[in-house]
C-alpha cells in the first residue's frame, strides 16, 4: 500500500507530504486547492509522461516520492529481482525528477531505473482510475480484458495468442515456401546456367591475387633477373665488390681493439653486417636462378586471369561473391526438388498447431461464458446500490467470422439503465457519471481478484449526489476491506466514509501561491464535511448534518468494513503542511 506521498516543487505544491492509511482514504478540499495536481504527481511517479512546465515556478527541478509498504507481494518482489532491485524488506520507494531543461530521471530503492520499468513496477503496487479509465470502458479491448480477469481466464488468453503466434508463423512459412519455390522454378534454366559455369571454373578464394602476382613476375621476368644478378655480383665479386672490400674494414678493428679493448661491440656490430650482406647475396643469387622466362605459362595465366575476370564482371565483384552466388543457384535448384516434401512437412506442422489453436480458443470460450454471465449478474446486483435502481449489465460475447490472436469472440459490454429500453452499448446509453459508477462497481468486483494493493479513484463522483453518494462511499468503504482505497471528492457522502481523511488547501508563501495537506480528525473533520455539504463549516445545520453522517458512517448497521490494521511502520498522523 501507499503510505506516504512526498512531492516537491511540482506545478504550484512547494513541499507537502501525503499521509495515507490502510482501508478507506479520501482528499478533499476546495476546487482550485491542488487535489487534481496531487492526483497528477502520483500519475507522474506511476509512469505518466514529464514535461519541464511540471516545475514550480522558481525551482531548478521537481521531484516526486511515493513510498510503498509491499509485504510479502509475491508479484512486487518478482518483478524487483528481475531487474536487479533490492526489495529491502517489503518497502520500495519510487521516485522521480524532473528538470526545468526537461530531462526526467527515475529511481527505485536509489537504484537508477527507467520510467519504463518504474511504470512497470508502479502497476503492480497502484491501479489509478480516473475520468479517462472510465472512458477506457467504451473500448472493445478493456472490455474483453476486463472480462478475462474476472473470469480467471487470463493465462488461457495468453495460451491463445501464443498458439495463434505459431500457427501463423507456421503458415508465412508455408507461403515464403511456396514463393520462393515457385520462383525458383520460374528461373531452373538460369540458375543452372549459372550453377554449372561456377562449377566448371573451380575457382579457388584469393585467386584472383595469386593470379596477378605471377602475372607481373612472368611479365618482367629478364628485369628482375637482370637486377638479382646485378646485385648479388655488386656484393660478391672479387674485384670491386662490396664483400671483399670488407677485409680492411676488419683488419682495422683488430688493430683498434689491440688499443681499446672497450671497442669490442663495434666487432659485434660488423660481423652481424658481414653475415647480413653474405645472406643477401646469396640469396640474390637464387632468386636470379629461379626467375623463369616462361612464355608459355604467361599465356596460362593470361587465359586463367580472362576467366576469373569474366565471372567477376558477372557475379562479383570479388571471387567469393562468385562463389557464394554459385552456392545460393545451387540451393535454389535444390529447393525445386526439396520443396514439396518440406511444405507437406510444413502443412502437418500448421494443422497440429492449428488444432492446438482451436482447443485453446473453445477452452477460452467457456471460461468466457461462464465469466460473462457471473459478471453480469455480480453487476446488475450492485447497480442499484449505486443510483442505478434500474440498471441492467450483461457481458455478451459475439462469434467472429474468423477466430484470432484475442480468440474466437468478441466482448461487448451492454447496458439498460430505464426500465422500458433495450440494452444497449455502453458508448449509446451511459453519460459519464454512469460511465464511472458502472467502473466503479467493475472495480468492486475485481477486487476479489485483482492483486494491485491500491486503488485511486478520482472523480468517481461525477453527476451524482445525494443517496447515491452514500452508497457509492459504501461501496468504495467495502472495496477498502481487501485493497487500501483512495478516493479524490467533492462528495461529503463519500468523504463521510472513509477511514482517514486528508485536505488540500491553498495558500500563498512568500509571494507564491502554494498547496499544503492536513489530516483532519474529530471537530476538524466535521467542519471539513459541513463545508462540503453547503459551504459554510460553522452553520449549526451543517455541522448537524455533517455529524449525522459521520455517526452513519461508524454506525454498526453501515454496510462498511473495518479498516486493516495500520503497519508496522508508523507515521507521525498529525498535521501534514508542507515546509
Amino acid at each position: 500500500m501507499l503510505t506516504e506521498l512526498r512531492i516537491r516543487n511540482f506545478a504550484i505544491i512547494d513541499s507537502l507530504t501525503l499521509p495515507l492509511e490502510p482501508g478507506f482514504n479520501v482528499l478533499t478540499g476546495e476546487t482550485g486547492a491542488g487535489k487534481s495536481i496531487v492526483v497528477g504527481a502520483l500519475a507522474l511517479l506511476l509512469g505518466e509522461r514529464a514535461s519541464a512546465d511540471l516545475v514550480r515556478t522558481g525551482a531548478d527541478k521537481a521531484t516526486v516520492e511515493g513510498v510503498f509498504d509491499a509485504g510479502a507481494s509475491a508479484p512486487v518482489k518478482a518483478l524487483l529481482d528481475a531487474h536487479g532491485i533490492d526489495a529491502n524488506d517489503g518497502l520500495v520507494v519510487l521516485r522521480r525528477e524532473i528538470s526545468l531543461a526537461g530531462r526526467a530521471r527515475a529511481w527505485i530503492n536509489d537504484a537508477a531505473t527507467t520510467a519504463a520499468v518504474l511504470a512497470e513496477v508502479g502497476r503492480t503496487i497502484v491501479n489509478l482510475h480516473g475520468q479517462h479509465e472510465a472512458q477506457s470502458l467504451l473500448d472493445a479491448d478493456s472490455q474483453r480484458d476486463l472480462l478475462d480477469a474476472f473470469a480467471g481466464a487470463a493465462t488461457a488468453a495468453a495460451a491463445v495468442r501464443d498458439r495463434y503466434a505459431t500457427m501463423h508463423a507456421l503458415a508465412s512459412e508455408i507461403e515464403a515456401l511456396r514463393r520462393r519455390a515457385a520462383e525458383a522454378e520460374r528461373r531452373a534454366d538460369y540458375l543452372s546456367h549459372v550453377a554449372r559455369e561456377i562449377e566448371e571454373a573451380k575457382l579457388q578464394p584469393g585467386e584472383a591475387e595469386s593470379l596477378d602476382e605471377e602475372a607481373r613476375r612472368l611479365e618482367h621476368a629478364d628485369e628482375l633477373r637482370t637486377l638479382a644478378q646485378g646485385m648479388a655480383e655488386a656484393l660478391q665479386q672479387s674485384d670491386g665488390g662490396v664483400l671483399p672490400n670488407l677485409g680492411q674494414v676488419q683488419r682495422s678493428l683488430g688493430a683498434i681493439q689491440r688499443i681499446d679493448p672497450s671497442l669490442a661491440r663495434l666487432q659485434e656490430l660488423f660481423d652481424n653486417g658481414f653475415y647480413a650482406l653474405e645472406e643477401l647475396g646469396r640469396a640474390l643469387e637464387d632468386y636470379a636462378r629461379g626467375v623463369d622466362l616462361d612464355p608459355a605459362r604467361l599465356a596460362d595465366v593470361e587465359r586463367r586471369r580472362d576467366v576469373v575476370f569474366r565471372l567477376t564482371k558477372k557475379y562479383g565483384p570479388t571471387v567469393a561473391d562468385v562463389l557464394e552466388a554459385g552456392r545460393s543457384a545451387r540451393a535454389e535448384l535444390d529447393l525445386v526438388d526439396t520443396a514439396a516434401l518440406d511444405i507437406r512437412q510444413l502443412e502437418q506442422r500448421h494443422a497440429a498447431a492449428h488444432d492446438a489453436f482451436t482447443a485453446a480458443a473453445g477452452e477460452l470460450t467457456v471460461r468466457r461464458r461462464d465469466g460473462a454471465r457471473r459478471l453480469s449478474a455480480e453487476v446488475d446486483a450492485l447497480l442499484p446500490e449505486l443510483g442505478l435502481p434500474d440498471g441492467k449489465f450483461s457481458a455478451r460475447l459475439v462469434t467472429r467470422a474468423t477466430a484470432a490472436a484475442t480468440g474466437a469472440e468478441d466482448v461487448e459490454f451492454l447496458v439498460a439503465l430505464n426500465v422500458g429500453h433495450d440494452a444497449r452499448p455502453l458508448a449509446r446509453v451511459a453519460s459519464g457519471g454512469e460511465l464511472s459508477r458502472i467502473m466503479l462497481a467493475l472495480k468492486t468486483i475485481l477486487a476479489r481478484v485483482d492483486h494491485v494493493p491500491t486503488l485511486v479513484f478520482d472523480e468517481v463522483d461525477a453527476g451524482i449526489g445525494g443517496r447515491v453518494g452514500l452508497q457509492v462511499g459504501d461501496t468504495m468503504r467495502r472495496v477498502a476491506a481487501h485493497h487500501q482505497v483512495l478516493a479524490i471528492t467533492h462528495l461529503a457522502q463519500i468523504a463521510a466514509r472513509a477511514h482517514h481523511h486528508v485536505v488540500v488547501s491553498k495558500g500563498a508563501r512568500g509571494g507564491i501561491t502554494t498547496t499544503d495537506t492536513r489530516v483532519v480528525r474529530d471537530d476538524e473533520r466535521v467542519h471539513e464535511i459541513a463545508r462540503m455539504l453547503g459551504g459554510n463549516e460553522d452553520s449549526e445545520t451543517g455541522l448537524a448534518h455533517a455529524r449525522e453522517l459521520l455517526a452513519n458512517a461508524a454506525a454498526p448497521s453501515a454496510v462498511a468494513a473495518a479498516p486493516p490494521a495500520r503497519a508496522a511502520r508508523s507515521r507521525n498522523q498529525g498535521s501534514s503542511r508542507g515546509r
